[in-house]
């Protein structure tokens, strides 16, 4: 594999202050001599060098320009991670346009409403797929003038005059560079640190998504203390496969990529991920908490289903590793022995396994999004993976960091370089403005309710102990109070929960009118399975997995286990496996996984009610949506185990 000498935060460019200038200021110093991005295809890796790039981007921007693009229009992108949708960013922003990231997976009504909100002129799709979404919608979008897609398979018979295709735009570019030459150098030049380069759309729990705007300041800012804190280098890899809109894929991503020199990896679909993570290797990792989840959960079952003699070895090491965690994390060295014992547990059990997640050179593998159970920090720093909680906003940027020398399991750690924390007399973490976004693009309240105070409002209740680190408990709105007062954290439970192997997703009931804290619970489809098919368990689907007694008993075993690391207040008492999967096309969660409390709640209703009543089982009716736009019932018998 091609190695890179090293270089710090220290050899940055300052002048170069957006990030055209940056890919500009690159193509300039290595030009054809070094790779800037890989995307895995038909399994071979093809390469693109900086001036590779620099000519994609410069006629794809170009091409945008010939057709009407102007400073400060907006321009929608939608498709999966690939070298495409960074060209197609930065070619929009070269021109002074702001570019918003849309999910892949969104219905084409969640489509419209931001690509209408936002009022964007142009839309860059992947493929057929999401050609067809926007086809259906385009006559509800005045200010959409082109939809241009990067993928030509199945739409080269297309008659509609909207569309157009990366070549064709790209040589629109060319034409237009030869009769105004100079032309892309002058508009990179004319981009200021304060400019908008991207309005990212909150996930929408609680209403409509608004749509944050961020400038290159406040994201080179973010980005440079996050640095500070764990350093990048150029020779570092990293794979980009979580949403490209959202500001970790930008910062740890792309801006890494422009600004010292990483390399930016592209895996060949979803389904390929994992194998071309382990080929990769990265450096740097930044999984949302619930991709950590799932490897944590992943990792145990495949040992559950190994031969006896692994499952002995890894019994056996596992404590090593927890032992040798558990010093470090207390300041102390191991001694001899613990070392001794830990390397061979290293090289046998730990380094393996991490090798075959793409685990094994990580230097700094960040957890985002929502806050990490103790027992799965514990299990990765066990294995050798020391992650890092990182705690922000999409509003707020980074707000606090774990470093390599300075961890706590029950914090999100210090508060990142430059920034100022407080708490306000209702226990909400506030952050200052220095690198907070501008506001929420065209609604003027909701950004003075944000920043009201002069602080920004994040919504989250925390405080911050007696070494500055900070402690997230849980958002503000989503605490919860029983009938005899005592208060609980649901998302603290429930990232517990989900540490199980056979417990995929979680909502955790309670208020002020009950009595004790219930759960509605996802069972994982794919290790049950396996544990059912070890145990000779018949069964068909997962509503008939999910409903079956052996199953009910196993998961009632993984509460319980649950409930003895829990105060006594916040322990389970009773709880059901719904039939079905929390799913997005139903808006029980958001694209991104968030769960819509208040939706999920009303929606089961029937099923909480039996929950906190004396019910052995509930029939339950559930509409469903199906892919195809179709609409139908779900009918099915679900057990009520009270514990």
């Amino acid at each position: 594999m091609e190695q890179l000498p090293k270089k710090g935060l220290t050899q940055t460019a300052e002048r170069e202050d957006t990030l055209p200038k940056l890919l500009l200021r690159n193509y300039r110093q290595w030009g054809d001599s070094r790779v800037a991005m890989r995307k895995k295809q038909l399994g071979i890796w093809r390469r693109y060098t900086w001036q590779e790039c620099y000519e994609r981007v410069k006629s794809l921007s170009l091409g945008l320009v010939s057709l009407g693009l102007e400073a400060g229009d907006k321009v929608s992108i939608l498709g999966d991670n690939n070298p495409e949708w960074f060209w197609a960013e930065l070619a929009a922003q070269a021109a002074g346009g702001v570019v918003i990231g849309l999910v892949p997976d969104s219905a084409p009504q969640e489509v419209k409403y931001i690509v209408e909100h936002s009022q964007s002129k142009f839309v860059v799709a992947q493929d057929q797929e999401q050609v067809d979404k926007l086809l259906q919608i385009k006559d509800g979008l005045p200010s959409l003038k082109k939809v241009i897609y990067w993928s030509e398979k199945g739409l080269q018979h297309y008659n509609e005059p909207i569309l157009m295709s990366f070549a064709e735009l790209t040589r629109l570019g060319e034409e237009y560079d030869k009769n105004h030459p100079g032309l892309f150098e002058q508009n990179v030049a004319q981009g200021k640190a304060d400019d908008a380069y991207m309005i990212t759309y909150t996930s929408g729990t609680t209403g409509l998504p608004k749509g944050a705007l961020l400038t290159y300041e406040s994201l080179f800012s973010r980005y440079q203390a996050a640095l500070t804190e764990n350093p990048a280098y150029e020779s570092d890899e990293f794979v980009s496969f979580i949403l490209p809109g959202v500001e970790v894929e930008q910062s740890h991503g792309l801006l890494c990529t422009l600004l010292l020199g990483q390399r930016l990896n592209f895996a060949e679909g979803a389904e390929t991920v994992p194998q071309d993570l382990r080929e990769i290797a990265p450096h740097v990792l930044a999984y949302p908490s619930r991709l950590w989840e799932q490897a944590a959960s992943m990792m145990q079952a495949k040992i559950a289903d190994s031969i006896w003699l692994k499952r002995i070895v890894y019994n056996l090491s596992l404590p090593i590793g927890y032992k040798v965690a558990d010093l470090s994390y207390g300041g102390r060295r191991p001694n001899l022995f613990w070392r001794f014992v830990h390397a061979v547990a290293e090289l046998i059990v730990f380094r393996p396994l991490k090798d075959k997640h793409g685990l094994v050179r990580v230097r700094v593998p960040y957890t985002h999004g929502a806050i990490l159970a103790p027992d799965i920090l514990r299990f990765f720093r066990a294995i050798g993976v020391n992650l890092r909680q990182v705690y922000g906003t999409t509003e707020g940027g980074g707000i606090s960091v774990h470093t390599a020398d300075d961890f706590k399991f029950e914090s999100v750690g210090k508060v990142t370089l430059g920034r100022c924390v407080r708490i306000s007399s209702e226990g909400e973490i506030l952050a200052d403005r220095g690198t907070s976004f501008l506001g929420y693009y065209a609604d003027s309240e909701a950004t003075e309710r944000a920043f009201r105070g002069g602080w920004y409002h994040t919504g989250d209740a925390g405080y911050l102990d007696e070494d500055g680190h900070l402690i997230f408990i849980d958002r503000l709105g989503d605490m919860k109070q029983l009938a005899d007062g005592s208060r609980f954290s649901p998302q603290y439970i429930e990232s517990r929960l989900k540490f199980s192997p056979y417990i995929k997703d979680a909502i955790v009931l309670g208020g002020e009118q009950r009595g004790f804290v219930g759960a509605i619970l996802n069972i994982d489809f794919d290790n049950v399975g396996h544990w059912a098919e070890r145990k000779r368990v018949p069964y068909t689907t997962l509503v008939d997995l999910s409903q079956k007694p052996e199953v009910g008993e196993l998961i009632r075993k993984e509460v319980e286990r649950v409930n003895r690391t829990l105060p006594s207040n916040s322990r389970v008492k009773s709880f059901a496996n719904l039939h079905k999967e929390f799913d997005p096309d139903e808006a029980e969660v958001t694209r991104t996984r968030k769960l819509r409390r208040a939706f999920v709640e009303d929606r089961y209703q029937e099923l909480v009610e039996a929950i906190y009543g004396e019910k052995e089982e509930v029939v339950m009716e559930t509409p469903v949506v199906y892919r195809d736009g179709r609409t139908g019932v779900v009918s099915t018998k679900v057990r009520i185990i009270h514990l």
